[in-house]
Formats: C-alpha cells, sequence, structure tokens
C-alpha cells in the first residue's frame, strides 16, 4: 500500500516521465521511417504510374541491352553519344511498357505461351531473324534449333567446361530479351489493333473527303499582308496581352518542369609554347625516321597513338588522313610533320615497305609440344617431315589430339591491333607470305605450329608503316594557368550580376540557355557536367554554382540559375513576346477591316490597297500558299471550298500572314478521277489510324512520369 501511495503522489510525473519515453521512441521510429523513405527515393531513378525503379533494376535493363548490342554488332566499346542513346530508349521502353501493360490490364489483353508459340512456329517475326537460331540454308528461324538450344543450356554443367557453359549464358541471356521484346511487341499489336477496330468510316464522310481533295477551286484573290502595317502604329495594352493568354492558355501548359540558366563556359586550348614544344617532337621523329633509326623506339619514344608493329597491313588500318598520305608515298619516304585538323593532330609518316598480299588467307595448323623445348622441336620436325611426304592432314592432327580443319584469317581480324608480340608477329606474317599447299615448320616460345596455306583470297596492297600522331594539346602549365584564372574568375563574382559585369574583363563570355529539361545529357553541349546538371536542378533562382571541370578535362563551367519553370501552366511573362506578336496580328487584321469596309467585290478591295492575283488549284485537303504574304493559309483553303461558283466571300478571311477577300471564279473535278466509295472509307480509316497512333502520348501526359536519371546517369 505504501508503494502505491508513493506512486500516486508522483502519478503526474511518472506520466510525462511515461510520454517523453513514448514520444522518444515514436519520434526515433519516424526519423528511422523517414530516413528510410529517404534513402529509397535518393535511389529512385524514376516512376511510372506508382511503380518506382530503382538505379539497380535501370542498371540491370541498360546492361542486358549493351549485351544485345554486343552481341548483335560484334562491338565491346560504344561511344559516349551511342551509351546516351542506349540509356533513351531503355528508358523510354520501360516507360511505355509500363504504361501500355496497365492499359491493354485494364480491358483484359494479355500475350498467352500459346501465342508467343505460335509466333515461334511461324518464324515470320523480324525479331526471330536476329536470333541465333537461324537455318542457315533456308535462311528462316528455325524453332527446333532453339528448343534444341535450351534443352542443352540446362543440361550445361559450368564446372565441366567454363567457357561453354558462359557462351552458352550469353545466348541464353539474349534469347530471353527477344522473348520478352516480342511479348510486349505482341501486346502493343493487340492493343492498337483494338483501337483501329473502334475507328470506323461511312459513305456519306467518305463521299465529303473525296470532293474535299478532288475540288479545285480558282479564285480571284484580295490580300494584304500584316507585314505592310508597321507595328508601330499598334497600340497593345497589358489587358490585350492578359485577355489573349486567357484566351489560348492551355497551348502553354507545362508537363515536365524546366529550368533557364546563364554560364560561362571556357575551353582550355594549347598555347603557342604547347604547340612548338610538340612540333619539335615530331621533328625530333622525322628526322631520325629518315636517318634509319630503329622505326619502334622511335614510335614509342614520341608517344604515338598509333603503335608500330612491323605487320603488313591494308589502308583501312589507318585513320583516313593518314591512308591518304601513304597513296602518294614511295617506298622510304618521311614525311614532314603535318596537321589534321579533323582530329587535331600533328603526324609523321615512314612508308617502309609495300607488298601484294592476300586480305583472306585458308589455313590449317597442327600445334606440337613437349616435355622441354628440344623433345617439342624433335617432334615439330618428324610432323613437318611426314606432311611433306604426303601424310594426311587431317590424321596427323588427330594423333595429337588435334582437328587439323581449315580456316580463314582475314586482314581485319588482325591490322588494328596495337600490341602484337614477336611470336604473333612471325605467325601472321607467314601466313601472309606462304603460297599455295606451303607447309612452314615455325618455332614459338611456347613449342612449335607447323603451318599450311590452302587458299588466298583477294590480292591487295598492303603496308608496312610506321605513324607518328600526336594530339595538339596543352600542357599541365597552360591549364594550370586557365584553371588559376577562371577560379579566381568565378571567388570575386557570386552573384549573376556580378558575373555579367566582369565576365569580358576576364576574356570570358556570360551564355543563356533556356528551358533546360533534366532528361538531357549534357549542359550546353559540353560532356560530362552531369554534376553541374544536379546543381541546377536542385538550386534556386539567384543561385551561383561552383567551378566545374569537364569536358574532356578541357572545359571549365560556371553556372547562374535564372529561373525555373514548374509543371503546370507557362506564366504570361514567359511567353509575352508570343502573346504580344499574336496581338499585334489580331489588331493589324481588325485595322485591314475598317481599311476595307463596305467592300463587295475584289476591284473594289483593290481600290482600298489589296493587291490582287489570279490563286488556281485550291482544295479544301491542302492549305493554298499565298505569294503576296509570303505564308500558307488552310483557313483560306476552308472559306474558299465553304463558297459556290460565281461568290463573292461573305467574311474576310482571317489567315496567318494577312486577311483575304476573294472571287470564286469557277469549281471543276480533276480529271480522270473517279469516286470509289470503299476506297475512300479505306484512307479515311487509315488516316484515323494515323491519329489514334499518338493514344501513347496522351497516357504518357497522365502518368505522372518522374524521371531522375540525371541524377545517376
Amino acid at each position: 500500500m505504501a508503494a502505491l501511495g508513493t506512486i500516486r503522489k508522483r502519478g503526474v510525473t511518472l506520466i510525462v516521465i511515461i510520454g517523453l519515453g513514448l514520444f522518444a521512441f515514436i519520434a526515433e521510429e519516424m526519423f528511422r521511417s523517414c530516413e528510410a523513405t529517404s534513402n529509397e527515393k535518393r535511389q529512385q531513378v524514376g516512376e511510372v504510374l506508382g511503380q518506382k525503379i530503382s538505379v539497380q533494376e535501370f542498371q540491370a535493363l541498360l546492361d542486358e541491352y549493351q549485351e544485345v548490342i554486343k552481341m548483335t554488332q560484334g562491338r565491346d566499346n560504344l561511344t559516349e553519344d551511342e551509351l546516351n542513346q542506349i540509356k533513351d530508349q531503355v528508358w523510354n521502353t520501360f516507360v511505355n511498357n509500363t504504361i501500355l501493360e496497365k492499359e491493354a490490364a485494364k480491358v483484359g489483353l494479355t500475350v498467352t505461351d500459346e501465342e508467343l508459340q505460335n509466333i515461334l512456329k511461324t518464324g515470320t517475326n523480324p525479331l526471330l531473324m536476329q536470333s541465333p537460331f537461324v537455318n542457315q540454308q533456308t535462311g528462316r528461324f528455325d524453332v527446333s534449333s532453339l528448343t534444341k538450344f535450351l534443352a542443352d543450356y540446362k543440361k550445361m554443367n559450368a564446372s565441366q567446361n567454363p567457357q561453354m557453359a558462359e557462351q552458352y549464358q550469353k545466348i541464353y541471356d539474349y534469347w530471353k530479351f527477344i522473348e520478352k521484346t516480342l511479348r510486349q511487341q505482341t501486346l502493343a499489336m493487340k492493343y492498337q489493333s483494338l483501337l483501329s477496330h473502334s475507328l470506323l468510316s461511312n459513305p456519306v464522310s467518305a463521299k465529303m473527303a473525296f470532293e474535299g481533295q478532288n475540288t479545285e477551286n480558282n479564285i480571284q484573290l484580295a490580300s494584304v499582308a500584316y507585314s505592310s502595317i508597321n507595328d508601330n502604329k499598334v497600340k497593345v495594352e497589358e489587358s490585350d496581352l492578359k485577355a489573349k493568354y486567357e484566351k489560348q492558355k492551355e497551348m502553354y501548359k507545362q508537363y515536365v518542369e524546366s529550368r533557364d540558366i546563364k554560364y560561362v563556359d571556357f575551353q582550355v586550348l594549347p598555347s603557342k609554347a604547347d604547340r612548338a614544344a610538340l612540333m619539335k617532337t615530331m621533328t625530333d621523329a622525322s628526322q631520325k625516321l629518315q636517318q634509319g633509326a630503329d622505326v619502334a623506339e622511335v614510335v614509342q619514344k614520341a608517344q604515338s597513338q598509333l603503335a608500330y608493329t612491323g605487320l603488313f597491313v591494308t589502308r583501312k588500318a589507318f585513320p583516313f588522313d593518314i591512308a591518304q598520305k601513304i597513296d602518294s608515298m614511295a617506298v622510304g619516304q618521311t614525311t614532314a610533320p603535318f596537321e589534321t585538323t579533323m582530329d587535331n593532330s600533328l603526324n609523321v609518316v615512314k612508308l617502309i615497305a609495300k607488298a601484294q598480299l592476300p586480305d583472306s588467307v585458308e589455313y590449317r595448323q597442327i600445334q606440337v609440344g613437349g616435355a622441354t623445348e628440344e623433345a617439342a622441336r624433335k617432334t615439330a620436325d618428324s610432323v613437318y617431315n611426314a606432311l611433306r611426304a604426303g601424310a594426311d592432314f587431317e590424321t596427323i592432327a588427330k594423333k595429337y589430339g588435334q582437328e587439323g580443319k581449315t580456316q580463314w584469317l582475314t586482314s581485319s581480324m588482325y591490322e588494328k591491333s596495337q600490341t602484337v608480340d614477336a611470336d604473333t608477329k612471325a605467325y601472321l606474317t607467314a601466313l601472309n607470305t606462304m603460297g599455295v599447299n606451303e607447309l612452314k615448320n615455325i618455332a614459338f616460345t611456347q613449342g612449335n605450329v607447323v603451318l599450311q596455306v590452302v587458299n588466298r583470297k583477294a590480292m591487295v596492297e598492303k603496308y608496312d608503316v610506321a605513324v607518328v600522331k600526336h594530339t595538339i594539346d596543352f600542357s599541365k602549365a597552360t591549364y594550370s594557368d586557365a584553371y588559376n584564372k577562371f577560379s579566381q574568375f568565378v571567388s570575386e563574382n557570386q552573384t549573376l550580376e556580378g558575373l555579367e559585369k566582369n565576365a569580358s574583363k576576364f576574356g570570358f563570355k556570360v551564355q543563356e540557355r533556356k528551358d533546360l529539361f533534366n532528361s538531357e545529357h549534357n549542359v550546353a553541349g559540353i560532356r560530362a557536367t552531369r554534376e553541374a546538371m544536379k546543381w541546377i536542378f536542385d538550386a534556386e533562382a539567384g543561385n551561383v554554382s561552383p567551378l566545374y571541370e569537364c569536358g574532356n578535362n578541357d572545359h571549365l563551367l560556371v553556372v547562374a540559375m535564372t529561373k525555373v519553370h514548374p509543371v503546370g501552366y507557362r506564366s504570361l511573362e514567359d511567353v509575352k513576346e508570343n502573346i504580344k506578336a499574336e496581338v499585334i496580328r489580331d489588331k493589324k487584321f481588325e485595322m485591314i477591316q475598317q481599311q476595307l469596309a463596305g467592300v463587295n467585290s475584289v476591284n473594289a478591295a483593290k481600290g482600298k490597297g489589296a493587291q490582287v492575283s489570279a490563286v488556281n488549284q485550291i482544295t479544301f485537303s491542302a492549305p493554298v500558299f499565298v505569294q503576296a504574304t509570303g505564308a500558307s493559309e488552310p483557313a483560306l483553303s476552308g472559306a474558299v471550298a465553304a463558297t459556290k461558283a460565281g461568290q463573292f466571300s461573305k467574311n474576310m478571311v482571317k489567315g496567318n500572314g494577312g486577311a483575304y477577300l476573294f472571287q470564286v471564279v469557277s469549281k471543276t473535278q480533276r480529271a480522270g478521277v473517279k469516286f470509289d466509295a470503299k476506297a475512300t472509307e479505306a484512307q479515311l480509316q487509315q488516316m484515323a489510324l494515323q491519329a489514334a497512333s499518338r493514344f501513347m502520348n496522351e497516357l504518357y501526359l497522365k502518368a505522372k512520369v518522374v524521371d531522375n536519371r540525371y541524377l545517376f546517369f
């Protein structure tokens, strides 16, 4: 009881303590929850219809697509522009498929396994022709080859043959990509088919369309160009601008945020001293090559971008400027240093030798090893002698666990290599210089190879050329001086006003970019500006960025945020110039109406200052171009089509380039054209289908797409 009394006496204190404890617990959980949500958000590349995609998921899609490129094009490296195109394509595919799948689900559209199997059995889909399962004899997709591969893939034991397992895995992954894409394409086709069958035409609309396309109108046209009235004579009030803005406000709706910036970009270029130093290096290299110095050593010491291999290669192995140069050179000649502006380089070329050699060689070989180098040589000699005596090549090869089958070597397979060791050089030289059916026993570091050339094709000119190519680049000192100057400029001007006021004093120029979107891959066309993009879309108007080193490590950049255009309607201030131009056009039209008031004929209009001309073959379906005003005028085409032959226009036509009155002289049907109701209905249906094909844009606008790729890629 005493304890109970003590508790009661301290009840309020205990309640406060317990309350604080509970609050701390709840706050801690809330903090953890908020932190987790924040971390999750920081890892989100984007969102479509509430479906989020993380950076890991998007990267997996990118990796998948890049592997497809490697499989189909045989390329390992992609340029930055190509990678950016892939990122855009992968993103657009993700967005479109997410939208389409949800829309299709609403109406019960799916792609069943049975449908997919029917596509495979038919084998006509273009995607299938890009798969490894095309029968080389028939040129058609072979579903049985696919079935066999999938069965072999399941049986593949990676531990027994890791290299084969890796190859199988690549082909399997590529096939899964094709299968996924087939499902997505088929679903899109079914959805579009559903739309197309909801679009119908009828004989009445077909008849009207036919007449609109084939009834030609000849008119006398009276026109007054807006440009004939000086803009200074038009008074525009703020109320006029506001009224026009409200009337066509929907035209200025923005679905994605954009930002306006001003920036200073300075590209560091080589100084005169840099160019002079490089020219000295190139001149020294040219002189040494002329004097007969060791070619490989000269090329290496000059730090050439193209290594010297000593192999005979075709023109295709060289950059365009070098290939052009060697065409006009004599054997033994060395050029003086010459500049190529296309790749900003200085070059020296020595043509050491040239010869007629095969572009393709068919050969076979037997590799011979042994316990010792001497044993290998001895065995190779016996193999070589047996073959020279007439022994069967494949039979001998099988004794050494090899097939001895023929294979082809083409110039393109080796001639762009930057490094070639002595053994490889000897091997390739032998293949290129051996005659048909000739045998050769070549000793290598790791053993011998007995070679036989069985065929030579496409004899071409090949060259042994030494090339010293060096980019005309700036030195560290030049870059340091430029960086210090730019850094001083940025540190002394931390406001937009300061940047604009003092840029010219430092030799810089402030440039402007309006409506920059976060879906763009760089700032102002400068590569490697992702950090600047992240700053721009996190900054507020008036902020000035830090200094960014970007481009190919040759650009210095500072950015000032000037305006944020959020999702929604653009303000009147943003579109004032466009609005003003339209208001001026409206007022000029009113002035022309007053000028031609009471006119009831073309001649009367001419008497009041209008230009008169004959305009022929006007149809409703095509806008007429008026020479007098220099504008295309669809409104005039519509008004003419609605006016009977011989009549004068009831109302003045407000066009894009001027105001018009007209007299319809005649209406004629195009000769040799007959009305075909079914054909015209089919044409109208096709036109409607083309219009409906833009459905994805409408769905996109409603999908609440969030694109944060600029934060990661």
